[in-house]
């Protein structure tokens, strides 16, 4: 969500820059939002060879398809992009009938299952399937979005829920997740997934599939009692309101209208202002109004606390904390009993807060990884009577000592945390400067703990993790720049100083993303121009402070493609280890 704070900021400033050759951000801008509209593929241009030995469906599904996929699934075999994308097509023509928000009841005949975040673990699906029975007129499903994204079977989920959704529109419910998003699935793994699984279709299937999440209901309400939506909500959700939208319209929830990422993403002032050139604006004219897109944000991005109130979620940048007494306001005007939402990864695989009336449930087990999590999903019975299952996919690691598995997780954050200290390496170092009084290279862990808090700016108990991360002499002092000793940032340029490659270490997931979009042929080269431009923007957007000689410097030393394969951080007692 952060992210989009920076592409509004390079919709507002880009045009400018290039007031006397718009060719550059109209194609930039233009471009993209054209290749997301109204895209009609003839499938049967997409041939399915006789030599192709997986799984073929016919069309219309039936009950069989479903069967005959998963067998495929389970054997590791790969449905033809043929299949894939009359799968998708019709997919869209079904959902484009639905209403932003479903309605569905439960019956002493028929329990409703709720699911949440799958996140391409495959394996999870089949386990719920398994247990849970597959869907039919008799056993109904809510899938509560993320359904992609960090596993390695996206697609084969997304297949598996699209069929059964075709086969049985009235009894398997698909709402949106905030990783239902082209944007996410750039930097979050899907888009590589379908590019490397269908090299020759891969980007059609991507188009398609762009339009099907904006087709994608934002949330169901079962039995007039309970709501199910992704997120949460905030003290503005207005279901009314939600109705009424036209959610098409968001191809993107980081690609907001100009002016709305201000207000919803970041603390910066409130502004409506647009770019412009010439009088006429870049924006493209089919995005959401503003007060339209903060509601869906809200819905797919928000978090419960236990502390009253709704105040910005600025753990994920995006979205609101919402209290128990948000929770019971809005209960209350809307006449229902409780909210089911997923968004969070929890030990148990769900959680329940505001006195019963949230609950979290997060369907992906071992998701950070093997044995960190159990996976859950919630059986609804008529009355609103809930059984929660919980489940663990079965691996090598769930073998090993429940202290062993505890080590691994512990040993993996660590490893995160020295991460982000290389990349302040210049400004700790700076830092602990002004507190050794002495200069004798140590000061205390209280002065140690404080300035790493300050520094960073993650509220972590530092105190405790100090000796994880640094050498504590016995008189109690912190050898500061032992932090520094098992890592480094590798691959990067002779030349280039010590803090512009802590920089570029610290934004790099951040600067492929905008290169990215930026050079639409791929071919690793942009002009220097509109890389000194994007620079300059991007530099003013987090104030870093680079000077252009630098800027200079590194646009001449590498290519995109070996810009990207360099400043990683290198654990050194990883490599001892391995």
């Amino acid at each position: 969500m952060q992210l989009s704070s920076i592409f509004s900021f390079m919709l507002e400033n880009y045009t400018p820059i290039y007031k006397e050759n718009r060719v550059l951000a109209d194609q930039h801008i233009e471009n993209n939002f054209r290749e997301f509209q109204d895209r009609q593929y003839n499938v049967e241009m997409v041939q399915v060879p006789q030599s192709y030995n997986g799984p073929r469906l016919k069309f219309p599904f039936t009950f069989s398809d479903i069967d005959v996929l998963i067998r495929a699934y389970k054997n590791q075999q790969v449905l033809h992009a043929h299949y894939v994308l009359e799968v998708l097509f019709e997919t869209k023509k079904a959902l484009k009938k639905m209403p932003n928000l479903t309605y569905t009841n439960s019956s002493p005949f028929k329990d409703i299952t709720i699911c949440g975040d799958l996140h391409g673990h495959l394996d999870d699906l089949l386990l719920v399937f398994h247990k849970n029975g597959l869907p039919s007129e008799t056993n109904s499903y809510v899938f509560n979005g993320d359904f992609v994204d960090r596993g390695k079977n996206s697609i084969e989920i997304l297949m598996i829920l699209f069929v059964s959704f075709l086969v049985y529109p009235n009894n398997m419910h698909l709402n949106r997740g905030n990783h239902e998003d082209f944007m996410m699935n750039i930097r979050y793994g899907f888009s590589k997934e379908v590019l490397h699984k269908y090299k020759v279709h891969g980007r059609k299937i991507l188009e398609v599939l762009e339009e099907v999440y904006s087709w994608l209901p934002v949330g169901t309400i079962i039995d007039k009692q309970i709501l199910v939506v992704h997120g949460g909500i905030s003290e503005s959700t207005d279901l009314n309101l939600l109705n009424r939208i036209q959610r098409s319209k968001l191809k993107s929830v980081l690609m907001p209208p100009l002016g709305a990422s201000r207000n919803r993403l970041t603390n910066l002032t409130d502004s409506d202002e647009e770019a412009t050139t010439s009088g006429s604006t870049i924006s493209p004219p089919d995005l959401l109004p503003r007060q339209e897109w903060e509601q869906i944000i809200d819905l797919l991005w928000s978090d419960p606390k236990g502390k009253n109130g709704c105040y910005p979620n600025t753990s994920r940048g995006g979205g609101c904390y919402f209290g128990p007494d948000v929770t019971a306001k809005f209960l209350n005007k809307y006449h229902l009993k409780m909210i089911i939402r997923s968004h969070e990864c929890k030990p148990d695989g769900y959680d329940i807060c505001h006195d019963g009336k949230v609950i979290t449930v997060f369907s992906a087990s071992n998701y950070y990884e093997d044995s960190s999590n159990r996976g859950a999903y919630i059986k609804l019975a008529y009355g609103m009577m809930l059984r929660f299952f919980q489940y663990r996919v079965a691996g090598a690691s769930c073998l090993i000592h429940l202290s062993q598995r505890i080590h691994t997780l512990e040993r993996n954050a660590i490893r995160i945390l020295k991460a982000k200290i290389i990349s302040r390496r210049s400004d700790l170092i700076s830092a602990f400067y002004l507190r050794d009084y002495s200069k004798s290279g140590k000061i205390s862990v209280a002065q140690w703990a404080f300035t790493v808090e300050n520094t960073l700016g993650l509220n972590l108990p530092w105190r405790a993790l100090s000796p994880h991360l640094v050498n504590i002499d016995s008189d109690g002092n912190v050898d500061y720049m032992s932090c520094f000793e098992d890592v480094k940032i590798e691959n990067s340029p002779e030349k280039m100083k010590t803090p512009l490659i802590e920089t570029m270490y610290r934004y790099r997931s951040d600067l492929k993303l905008i290169f990215n979009l930026i050079h639409c042929d791929h071919s690793g080269l942009i002009s220097m121009k509109t890389f000194l431009a994007m620079w300059k923007i991007f530099s003013s957007h987090y104030s870093v402070c680079i000077d252009d000689f630098q800027v200079d410097e590194l646009a001449n030393t590498m290519d995109l493609n070996e810009f990207f394969k360099t400043f990683y951080v290198v654990h050194k007692h990883d490599k001892l280890n391995t």
